[in-house]
């Protein structure tokens, strides 16, 4: 298995909450950068889904907290696409301080739309493959 994908940010002063720790929705806007970023790397920009007619939709996210991230804190943020036999797939993710301290673990349930039909294509892994450049990145061979 190749090494996980991770994306490295640093937590900015504005993205904290009164209390001082990392804003509880800016985890899904590191998680969301981490995603696109791996799409990137495997070839598939925003506009390759788009002139595609289909992209990535996200259908549930679900967040484990487990320790408070600070400004100044560097976090790397991983990116796993796990591939199923249905119109969704699983996307794994943890967001890990540079000391390797887990912050978080990301599950996200997502599928493709298609952009004219608004409906899930029935093979996202198919898709994914058809437009990657990279797509070994993504888990997905042959």
């Amino acid at each position: 298995m190749s090494e996980l994908f991770r994306v490295r940010v640093v937590v900015r002063g504005y993205e904290l909450d009164t209390l001082g720790h990392l804003n509880q929705g800016v985890y899904h806007l590191y998680a969301e950068h981490a995603r696109w970023e791996l799409s990137r790397a495997a070839g598939i920009t925003q506009d390759v889904f788009i002139e595609s007619g289909a992209g990535p939709v996200y259908l549930e996210n679900t967040i484990k907290f487990r320790n408070e991230l600070r400004g100044g804190d560097e976090v790397d943020i991983s990116c796993e696409f796990i591939w199923g036999e249905k119109k969704t797939f699983e996307v794994r993710q943890e967001i890990t301080r540079a000391d390797g301290v887990l912050a978080a673990e990301l599950t996200s349930t997502a599928g493709v739309i298609d952009l004219k039909k608004r409906k899930l294509v029935d093979d996202p892994a198919a898709h994914f493959r058809k437009l990657a450049t990279k797509p070994e990145l993504l888990g997905l061979t042959g």
